[in-house]
């Protein structure tokens, strides 16, 4: 293989947080440049509810972008990244370990290609749901 290696991993990356930054670390780690495939609102809301994301695409690319592991966000609005794998040719992709490497898009792709697939244990605690989940409970109690 010539060239940097290409790392991909997708997402919402609604409510950044620290279960991401390590994922997406140990991600780019696997190789020189992490690419990161950022749903749009538009499949944002199709795959998750029509109040989500909390925030908008173009945040979410922003915050996604200081993070020193990422090189490059990619916006996409269909519900999968198959497109954007197909298209890009990763050398290696990554998702987090609620993902059954069978069950990641692309994974057949970038296997057939020589490629690697990873499915990265989550760092536990961290959740877009347990934090809105906290904050509602916060609220609605009037607790700190």
């Amino acid at each position: 293989m010539s060239g940097p290696k290409r790392v991909f991993t997708n997402g919402c990356f609604d409510l950044l947080h620290p279960g991401h930054v390590d994922l997406l670390e140990r991600a780019r780690a696997l190789g020189d440049r992490l690419i990161v495939g950022l749903n749009s609102d538009a499949s944002v809301r199709d795959i998750k509810a029509p109040y989500k994301p909390y925030v908008n695409q173009l945040d979410r690319r922003r915050m996604l972008l200081a993070l020193r592991s990422v090189d490059e966000v990619i916006i996409f609005d269909e519900p999968t990244p198959l497109r954007l794998i197909e298209e890009l040719q990763p050398d290696v992709l990554v998702k987090g370990g609620d993902w059954p490497i069978e069950k990641i898009v692309g994974a057949q792709q970038v296997l057939a290609r020589g490629g690697q697939v990873f499915s990265l244990e989550l760092l536990p605690g961290y959740s877009t749901t347990s934090i809105v989940a906290e904050i509602v409970r916060k609220v609605s109690s009037g607790s700190p």
